[in-house]
């Protein structure tokens, strides 16, 4: 299932199927209670393994966001516009925000049918393509208007998308990341993300990044406050950063409605990213460093 963290902590599922790394139906960060306002905690996520590199998070400036976005997915195109893709059943949307920094009105915004929970977006070309989350539909877009051109089928859940050269790679919740023909969304091939040979799952939206030493995944993991960076060739979990300062540093009102970490992007040509959360009213710029 996909339950908010609020949802799942309200104890609506079994506790077992919070485990990272689990096989079958993965639990996610679909829609809230309406009577919750209690603020979102943690619960019981296996942690990175010791050893991992650790990566500190460094605040560059603070940008307006909408505080009423069920953060799935961000997406800087490539006129420098910022895509945000959301989620919950009846709210689901996409939509263009030209000027981020000012947090200027969204444009060319498209809302999803009420039967389906929008999920991540990636651009590949001259498409924008939008996951769902248990809908098994990914849908296409103009890349110029966001229109849906065409639809295309995927087995299980999904959760994050980025595009990384000639291929997409797509979460699903789990540990593993998929890979996907851009033009017809098709699997490619997969790789198990892991740290010292343990599963990091709970893996939710995703960043494609071309680093220094190649090509770098960079993912949420859900019900955590931690951002992994993977080598998608192997699989392996290259550094950690505990992003848990960002939601102390919203206003004590925004913190009270705030759901979890969620939204990562990378600011082309920049060594910054963006990242925000699910009905965060702000959108942090920050630099990934070593500790220490």
């Amino acid at each position: 299932m996909k339950l908010s963290a609020r949802a799942a902590l309200a104890g609506l599922l079994p506790a077992v199927v919070l485990l990272a790394g689990c096989s079958g139906d993965p639990l996610g960060d679909g829609p809230a209670p309406a009577t919750s306002a209690a603020p979102v905690e943690r619960t019981a996520v296996d942690p990175v393994p010791a050893g991992v590199p650790r990566l500190r998070v460094e605040v560059v400036a603070e940008h307006p966001f909408d505080a009423g976005a069920f953060t799935q997915g961000l997406e800087i195109d490539g006129d420098g516009a910022l895509l945000v893709g959301t989620g919950q059943y009846g709210q689901s949307a996409i939509w263009r925000v030209r000027d981020w920094r000012a947090g200027s009105p969204a444009e060319d915004r498209r809302e999803l049918p009420p039967e389906l929970f929008g999920e991540g977006i990636a651009r590949a070309g001259d498409t924008v393509w939008q996951l769902t989350w248990r809908e098994g539909v990914a849908i296409a877009r103009d890349a110029a208007t966001l229109e849906e051109t065409r639809r295309a089928a995927y087995p299980g859940e999904g959760w994050g998308l980025c595009g990384q050269g000639d291929r997409l790679v797509m979460s699903d919740g789990s540990h593993s990341l998929t890979f996907r023909d851009p033009a017809t969304f098709a699997e490619t091939g997969r790789v198990d993300v892991t740290a010292g040979g343990a599963p990091v799952g709970n893996l939710n939206e995703l960043e494609c990044v071309d680093g220094p030493g190649g090509p770098e995944v960079w993912a949420n993991r859900w019900l955590t406050d931690d951002i992994v960076r993977i080598d998608p060739a192997t699989g392996e979990v290259t550094g950690v950063a505990d992003a848990a300062a960002l939601a102390r540093s919203l206003p004590p009102e925004a913190r009270a409605g705030a759901d979890v970490l969620n939204g990562i992007a990378r600011i082309p040509g920049a060594d910054r990213f963006l990242v925000t959360g699910k009905y965060w009213p702000t959108l942090f710029e920050v630099r990934f460093l070593p500790v220490g």
